[in-house]
């Protein structure tokens, strides 16, 4: 529904028009990964694998991605033009992307491993026969 109000807890309200851009390109991106379902977290849109969550829409230029502690350190060291952190997620394995700066190939890079992390053992096994 356009313009329906989606509430964050972390941040201002952002309408269901404004977050679509962001999350379409999660969607493009992921749309290789078994099993991936859309959701909210945190009254954003979001993908998961079985209930856990991959990603979320943090707001209009900015998606959670779960991470790896040590590859969130990296990233940021290696890219902080598209991957930060705030005080919020420090030593949470999530790392802020800057999701109009990231090519999608890259995405995808990230959303796989994200995926890896979260999905149970027999969908990683079936995923990478």
């Amino acid at each position: 529904m356009a313009g329906r109000r989606t509430v964050s807890r972390h941040n201002p309200q952002f309408t269901e028009v404004e977050l679509a851009p962001a999350f379409a390109k999660l969607v493009q991106a992921a749309g290789y990964l078994p099993e991936i379902t859309q959701s909210t977290w945190f009254n954003t849109p979001s993908l998961k694998v079985r209930g856990k969550s991959l990603c979320r829409v943090k707001d209009p230029d900015t998606v959670v991605l779960m991470c790896p502690l040590e590859e969130k350190e990296l990233l940021i060291a290696a890219a902080p033009e598209i991957y930060f952190e705030t005080s919020h997620y420090k030593g949470w394995p999530a790392v802020l992307v800057r999701i109009h700066a990231i090519a999608t190939a890259e995405l995808a890079l990230r959303l796989e491993r994200a995926f890896a992390m979260q999905a149970p053992k027999a969908v990683l096994k079936a995923w990478r026969k």
